[in-house]
């Protein structure tokens, strides 16, 4: 008995013992389900905080756009290039590294944010074109304010970088510095001088961009050489096939790597540009079929729309492909040319036209309202550009352009050059009167368009750079202040000073433009052509869906670099909506085309806006042929500028 009664009582205990459990769990599940009830709670705080968080970020963008980012901005221009013929580029290697410097160097260029943009050959060239120099404690590397054109490689010792007598930092061996004085012809923003005894590597701006320039030109040659050989291009326009080297991409692969599977769905054109053979087997089966090699092309069926792979493709050894897919050469493939108007205004001199008021100024140049005196209700707008000025920024190339090419491009989206004028001291272009005012002040003044305010404006330019591209002319420095609205509110491009007639198919080599909208290829010196005009239409879209430029930097070369990042690592706010989002990530991306075909303008009324017949978002108030009241106030030049008539360079004008 006293056994069973033992018993029983650890029985009881354990049945006490799983009735504490099971509370303690029920406990434990109640804890769990307030703090679940908790998190819950925090999270609909953390939405509503996030929402709050967007709210001011999209309220502080807007003022940053109003008060700091609608600032006018000012292109940049490099001086012209001495060698146009690439061909007759030679590159001269006059020191050789040893094999630590070369070690360093390549490391240290590699790891600066411009230069490791740069295609390693290109590395590589520049490394055997660097000469070396010394300087001994306290000597001063570069002065502040100096004009700027060589970049150097520190090997040994320490620098100290200071700007207006502040220390910023110091600089050890393996980092490069002075970098944005190979672009293009600029001040030094701070001094660098010897903290001990340094030895440095470096290369001039001229060095550079002869580099850029060869190699640049002879790696499209081979493209285009590789496309002309495939029978499917060879019926295509010079120009094209000049687009298509312009966007091959490389890709590479590893030994035995399926380049093509048989069966999978492709939409992508191979072409062998490196490495060893490629072999073609059916059926899945490790039979070579054929084997192809460098020069070779397969998977051109995909470009005519066949989806499914019929054979495989396996790398042998190490190989490198250039790869097309069949939406971009389709798009490359239908590019527009409209064909321009002729009209020439020239029954007028300078003497016939009283000025009212000045409309605007820039870089170079003043614009005048004026009025015909022998019939007051037709104005015009007269640019006037002063000779002494051109001659001493050496811009005398770049207005000789402008004034070809404006009156070789006539479209209703383009603003119409009627007649030039020169005397002693200026030059004046007779230009049509454009009195809505300028984009970049409605810009400024709303922060941001929606997307059908967006969408027209951005027609209009498409319209106007299709008419430029058609021409061989390339455009160059897009942005909302280059931009005018007429009496209608329909918007038309306007100055052309940075504009150049390159041909169909051919690049050139001239760093110009507004930092914000610069092409990568004009950054990395790559030469560049119609392409950096479809990147700055990019750009341009997400500015006035937004408010502010994708890319921006407190300066020029920390613009440059972020923009060498690319279009994926910039956060698209919320107001630009996918479709939009599609558009500009497919220009900044593939940037060799103006197409219409993208969703973001599905429904558009191209011909309506072509014909002038669909209503502009946004008509300004016009009362009369002079009114300026939709322009900024600019008072009135007094300067009586020197006379230039010995040199001749305007005897085009």
């Amino acid at each position: 008995m006293a056994a069973v009664s033992k018993g029983g009582g650890t029985l009881r205990d354990l049945q006490l013992a799983l009735q504490l459990k099971i509370e303690e769990l029920r406990q434990r599940d109640a804890l769990i389900d307030e703090l679940e009830l908790e998190l819950d709670t925090k999270d609909d705080l953390i939405r509503q905080l996030q929402i709050e968080l967007d709210r001011y970020r999209s309220a502080s963008q807007q003022l940053v756009s109003s008060q700091e980012a609608r600032t006018k901005r000012q292109a940049i221009s490099a001086e012209p290039t001495t060698t146009t013929d690439t061909s007759q580029v030679h590159l001269f290697h006059p020191f050789r590294c040893i094999c630590r410097s070369s070690e360093l160097i390549q490391r240290a260029l590699m790891d600066n944010d411009f230069m490791k943009h740069l295609e390693h050959g290109q590395i590589l060239t520049i490394m055997d074109c660097m000469y070396p120099t010394s300087l001994a404690k306290g000597c001063c590397v570069i002065q502040e304010g100096d004009d700027g054109s060589t970049v150097y490689v520190l090997e040994e010792g320490m620098v100290e970088v200071t700007k207006q007598g502040k220390k910023l930092c110091t600089i050890g061996p393996g980092k490069v510095f002075g970098e944005l004085a190979i672009l293009y012809n600029c001040t030094r923003t701070a001094s660098v001088t010897a903290l001990t005894d340094i030895k440095l590597w470096a290369i001039d701006r001229q060095g550079f961009q002869t580099i850029m320039m060869r190699t640049g030109f002879i790696k499209h040659s081979q493209y285009t050489d590789f496309l002309r050989s495939v029978p499917s291009f060879q019926s295509l326009p010079e120009d094209i096939l000049s687009k298509l080297a312009d966007v091959l991409e490389e890709t590479h692969y590893s030994d035995s790597d399926y380049i093509i599977r048989q069966g999978a769905i492709g939409d992508t054109f191979f072409i062998i540009s490196d490495g060893q053979p490629v072999t073609l087997t059916l059926n899945d089966e490790q039979v070579t079929v054929k084997t192809l090699s460098k020069g070779d092309w397969f998977g051109e069926q995909a470009l005519k729309g066949e989806d499914i792979r019929t054979a495989s493709y396996t790398a042998v050894g190490d190989v490198t492909c250039l790869v097309i897919d069949r939406d971009l050469f389709a798009l490359l493939c239908a590019l527009c040319r409209l064909q321009a108007e002729a009209d020439f205004f020239s029954s007028v001199s300078l003497g016939d036209f009283n000025v009212i008021c000045t409309l605007g100024m820039g870089g170079f140049s003043r614009v005048e309202l004026v009025q015909l005196k022998n019939e007051a209700s037709r104005s015009f707008a007269l640019k006037v550009l002063k000779k002494r000025h051109i001659v001493d920024t050496s811009q005398q190339g770049h207005i000789l352009s402008e004034r070809r090419i404006m009156m070789e491009a006539h479209s209703p989206f383009i603003i119409r050059l009627y007649r030039t004028f020169r005397d002693s001291k200026c030059l004046y272009m007779l230009l049509e009167a454009c009195l809505g005012g300028e984009l970049w002040t409605l810009l400024r003044d709303r922060g941001s368009f929606d997307d059908s305010t967006t969408r027209f404006y951005t027609g209009c330019v498409i319209e106007a750079l299709a008419c430029l591209h058609s021409q061989g002319i390339i455009y160059r420095d897009l942005k909302p202040e280059n931009i005018i609205l007429d009496n209608r509110g329909y918007a038309k491009l306007v100055d052309f000073g940075f504009a150049k007639k390159v041909g169909l198919g051919k690049k050139t080599w001239t760093f110009c433009g507004t930092p914000e909208y610069v092409a990568p290829e004009i950054i990395l010196n790559k030469g560049h052509d119609s392409s950096a005009d479809c990147w700055s239409l990019g750009i341009l879209v997400f500015e006035l869906l937004s408010g502010s430029p994708p890319f921006s930097g407190s300066d020029p070369m920390k613009t440059y670099n972020i923009i060498l990042r690319g279009i994926d690592m910039v956060e698209f706010p919320k107001k630009i909506t996918k479709s939009a989002a599609n558009l500009i990530k497919r220009l900044c991306r593939f940037h060799g085309n103006l197409s219409f075909s993208f969703r973001w303008f599905e429904g558009f009324n191209w011909d309506g806006l072509r014909q002038g017949t669909i209503d502009s978002p946004y008509t300004p108030s016009v009362d009369g042929p002079l009114d300026n009241s939709n322009f900024d106030y600019f008072p009135e030049d007094t300067e009586d500028p020197p006379p230039d008539e010995e040199s001749g360079w305007d005897l085009e004008f």
